[in-house]
């Protein structure tokens, strides 16, 4: 028997078959694989059999509760990623001589930023380069390109990935606030330490016990340790609670401006300094990266810093390199 004799007659497009079994592969099954791919489990089986019967050789080995690649399989997903993405390029190529990104591209973004201070300068993005699509996903976890098919992401905080590529974007900022109710029973607040005595609401991705602040002319650092009444991961959270009158918190300057000019809340010793956090795009090595992506760092490069409670950082050097 050939190799071709159980293969349809009809057209097969080999180029889908490939991107269907690495997207089987990275994705870590065929029911995750349907769900990236916007199609059912049965189509993505019957790909990956065509496929099989086309090479004549067998992928993958299946039980109900897992999934291994075959010696033959593990060649099969090098080199198909490698005619995809060279396909991807040549496709980028051809049909972009002005490099005027189409497509689909996926970006993760921290939930605070991602439905609040990117939706304008996206927006914008959007109405230059009509025949793109983004699927803007926000989660502060730490994106997992492969398994999540996900192209970018916005990364706030100092720990990125060494195997990724981070270019800094901007700062963001962090102050120490409360409302000026609660500081009517803390008077005289001039030096860090006797902040400790202040009830707290902590942002738990960034502290959760030991606060240090930073005189900004001195440079000296204090530190101290808290014990908050409401600890979360939720940016807006913790404003709302700061708020509430529950706590003091260190929250991202821009997310409290109109607080602060409204007098809901007070700025404790603005002398003193909350290290600010980097902000960084972030996204996986490989040999072609398509004008979409291209494009999407420019506009962040360009947008990033001149938001409403950010700064920029000097040296816009690729991290990881």
């Amino acid at each position: 028997m050939t190799r071709r004799e159980n293969v349809p007659s009809e057209r097969i497009d080999r180029l889908e078959l490939m991107h269907t079994f690495v997207r089987i592969i990275e994705s870590g099954s065929l029911s995750a694989a349907a769900l990236q791919l916007g199609t059912t489990q049965a189509t993505v089986s019957r790909r990956l059999k065509t496929l099989e019967d086309l090479l004549g050789a067998r992928l993958l080995l299946r039980t109900t509760h897992a999934m291994k690649l075959t010696d033959d399989g593990e060649r099969c997903y090098q080199h198909a990623r490698g005619i995809i993405g060279n396909w991807a390029a040549l496709e980028d190529e051809l049909k972009n001589a002005e490099d005027d990104p189409v497509g689909i591209l996926r970006v993760r973004a921290p939930h605070a930023f991602g439905q609040d201070q990117l939706i304008a300068p996206l927006t914008s993005f959007l109405n230059h380069h009509p025949k793109l699509a983004i699927e803007w996903t926000l989660n502060d976890k730490s994106p997992d390109f492969i398994g999540e098919n996900i192209d970018c992401a916005i990364h706030v905080g100092p720990d990125i990935d060494p195997t990724c590529i981070a270019v800094p974007l901007a700062e963001v900022p962090r102050i120490v606030v409360a409302t000026p109710e609660l500081l009517n029973h803390h008077p005289d607040m001039t030096h860090p330490s006797q902040l400790a005595s202040l009830p707290w609401v902590a942002l738990s991705t960034f502290y959760r016990r030991e606060v240090t602040l930073t005189h900004g002319q001195t440079r000296e650092p204090v530190s101290f340790t808290i014990s908050p009444r409401l600890s979360s991961d939720s940016l807006y959270a913790v404003r709302r609670t700061v708020l509430n009158g529950i706590g003091a918190g260190i929250v991202s300057a821009w997310v409290v401006l109109e607080d602060l000019a409204q007098g809901r809340l007070v700025h404790l010793l603005p002398e003193w300094q909350v290290s600010p956090l980097p902000m960084y795009l972030v996204y996986p090595y490989a040999r072609y990266y398509p004008a979409r992506l291209r494009k999407f760092l420019s506009l962040m490069r360009e947008a990033m810093p001149e938001l409403a409670g950010m700064r920029r950082i000097e040296g816009n050097k690729k991290a990881g390199q």
